[in-house]
């Protein structure tokens, strides 16, 4: 059934904003393991069945899918990880790598005996390495996993900004970012309006996580230049992959990553949600995105 290279997408129906709160108000019970390295990665365990990993990408912690997680939940045991630099996790340390984070999913795998893998964005972009690395996983799933494909994900924004951290400008590296790697609309705007723009787009404690986030985003993006265009390794993966994305996701890098993926994966399915846009794992989508990954990962 999942063998098919493209499969549209069915419609789906929409969550109501009071669903959200009760998935996310569910409980979940953290644990931990140890990395390779002896970093302690921490990870969030709720609902009940077949054990799934899931993967937060970059700016992003295991609390922002918990409600994707607890709306998983109802089909699979899900194991959210806190991923170095986050939370009760261990720091990244100066030699931050994807093996690092490689050796982190092996190491939640190690206890949670999981052989299916759920990741976003830059989450996405790890749950695929893993799945090379490790051939212990059998399904895959990812959303807007971030591949940059000959150079689609940009860092000319990256010195800049390492520059505004050091200088302890964290609004202005954070607007420099906003604009310079989010989506078209964003970059039409200057970088002087989106400092103002930010404070009142996200809430305090939203805003709180960010900052705090920003050294590790510099080091994901690094990461993901040295991946550029190694895409075609991904072809030695073994395992069944769902690779989703938003129809109204207006990132640029995001077609040429699906169509890489599609080009080397053998047993790729590919579905498009026309609606959502690449948070739709983290918005009222989330629903539907959950429901799709459980069909693919349930399915013979």
């Amino acid at each position: 059934m999942y063998k098919t290279r493209r499969r549209p997408l069915t419609a789906l129906r929409r969550p109501n904003v009071s669903e959200i709160d009760r998935n996310a108000a569910s409980g979940s019970h953290t644990r931990a393991a140890p990395s390779l390295d002896g970093t302690t990665i921490s990870y969030l365990t709720t609902g009940r069945g077949p054990p799934v990993i899931v993967v937060p990408g970059v700016l992003a912690t295991a609390g922002d899918l918990a409600a994707f997680a607890s709306a998983l939940g109802k089909t699979h045991t899900v194991h959210t990880v806190e991923r170095r630099g986050r939370g009760l996790s261990g720091p990244q340390g100066d030699d931050y790598s994807m093996m690092k984070e490689c050796e982190d999913i092996a190491a939640v795998r190690s206890v949670t005996h999981s052989e299916l893998i759920f990741g976003h964005s830059y989450g996405g972009l790890i749950a695929l390495e893993a799945a090379l690395t490790s051939g212990c996983f059998s399904k895959v799933a990812v959303y807007e996993p971030g591949v940059s494909v000959g150079g689609s994900i940009v860092l000319g924004w990256a010195a800049a900004y390492g520059s505004m951290l050091a200088e302890g400008k964290l609004l202005d590296a954070f607007a420099t970012f906003s604009v310079s790697a989010g989506p078209r609309r964003a970059r039409k705007t200057p970088v002087w309006l989106m400092k103002l723009l930010l404070p009142v787009i996200l809430k305090p404690a939203d805003r709180r996580q960010m900052f705090s986030l920003l050294p590790a985003n510099l080091r994901e993006h690094r990461v993901i230049g040295r991946l550029d265009d190694t895409y075609r390794r991904y072809q030695g993966i073994k395992a069944d992959v769902l690779a989703m994305c938003g129809g109204a996701s207006d990132l640029d890098w995001v077609a040429p990553a699906m169509r890489a993926l599609a080009e080397v994966l053998p047993s790729l399915v590919v579905h498009e949600f026309p609606k959502l846009d690449h948070f739709g794992p983290t918005k009222p989508g989330l629903l539907q995105v959950a429901q799709a990954v459980s069909s693919f990962l349930l399915a013979d």
